[in-house]
C-alpha cells in the first residue's frame, strides 16, 4: 500500500512492501532534478532535505545518466558517474542512488536476504528492453538473489487511462511478456497498453511472487497535481524520483 510522509513539511511516496531501508518517491514537493531555473534553488533545498533525511553527504546522492537504454549496472563508492545507464544496483551503505521520471515506470527492487537494492526505470524503451527483467537477472546472477525473495515498488508513472501507443510500440511490448492479456485495450482505434501492469508481469515471469510486488495507484497526467508529467506538460524538465539508501 502506498502513504505519504514528509520530510522538512514536504510531501514524499512511501510503499509499506519496502522496509528495512530507505526508499522513497518524490513529489512535486520534494523536487531533487530540474532544467529550469525557476525551480533550481528549490532542488538545491529539497536535495539538502533529502540527505540530512538520509544521513549522507550530497557527494554521494549520484543518479546515473538515463537514456533509455536497459543497461543496468552496480554503484561503486567514489563513482558517480555511470552513462547510458538506466538501471543501478546499491550494495554499500555510503551512497544513496536517485532515478529520475516524469511519466516513465520507476521499479525499486530490494532483496532483504542480501540487503542490496537497486532502481531501475522503464520508459517504454527501457520497457521494451525488458529493464525490470534484467536488473532481476543482474542481481541473481552477481549477488546470489533468490527472487522469490525480492520486494518491488512500481512508482507513479503514466496508467492504463491515459497512455496510448502506436502500434510498433504496442509490438515491441507485446513481445517482453509470455502473455499480454489484460495488458492493452483499443479504444475508439487507439492502443493503450498498461505499462505498470507489463512490468509487473515481466517482474513475476522473472520469478518476483505476486504478492511482493505493490504497484502505485497514482497516474502522473490524472494526478498531475502531485507528480510530473511530460506528456501533460510540454515535455517539462522537472523530474520526480525514485531513492534509495542502505
Amino acid at each position: 500500500m502506498f502513504y505519504f510522509e514528509e520530510i522538512n513539511g514536504k510531501k514524499i511516496l512511501k510503499t509499506s512492501v519496502l522496509t528495512g531501508f530507505s526508499n522513497f518517491f518524490t513529489t512535486r514537493e520534494t523536487v531533487i532534478k530540474t532544467k529550469e531555473p525557476d525551480f533550481e534553488k528549490i532542488v538545491d533545498n529539497n536535495k539538502k532535505d533529502i540527505c540530512k533525511y538520509l544521513g549522507i553527504d550530497e557527494k554521494n546522492l549520484i543518479h546515473p545518466s538515463q537514456t533509455h537504454t536497459s543497461n543496468v549496472d552496480v554503484a561503486r563508492v567514489g563513482v558517480s558517474e555511470y552513462p547510458d545507464t538506466d538501471g543501478l544496483i546499491l550494495t554499500n551503505k555510503e551512497q544513496a542512488v536517485f532515478l529520475n521520471f516524469a511519466d516513465c515506470t520507476p521499479i525499486i527492487i530490494y532483496d532483504c536476504e542480501n540487503n542490496i537494492a537497486a532502481v531501475s526505470h522503464a520508459g517504454w524503451r527501457g520497457t521494451a528492453g525488458m529493464i525490470a527483467t534484467k536488473t532481476v537477472q543482474k542481481m541473481k546472477n552477481e549477488f546470489y538473489s533468490n527472487p522469490e525473495n525480492l520486494k518491488c515498488a512500481i512508482g507513479p508513472a503514466i496508467s492504463f487511462c491515459c497512455y496510448n501507443v502506436g502500434e510498433d510500440v504496442y509490438r515491441q511490448l507485446s513481445k517482453t511478456v509470455k502473455d499480454f492479456s489484460g495488458l492493452y485495450e483499443i479504444r475508439q482505434g487507439n492502443i493503450y497498453v498498461d505499462l505498470k501492469g507489463i512490468n509487473k508481469r515481466q517482474l513475476t515471469e522473472a520469478g518476483v511472487k505476486s504478492e511482493n510486488i505493490d504497484v502505485c495507484p497514482y497516474c502522473t497526467v490524472c494526478n498531475n497535481s502531485l507528480f510530473f508529467s511530460y506528456r501533460k506538460e510540454n515535455a517539462t524538465t522537472n523530474r520526480h524520483s525514485a531513492v534509495i539508501k542502505l
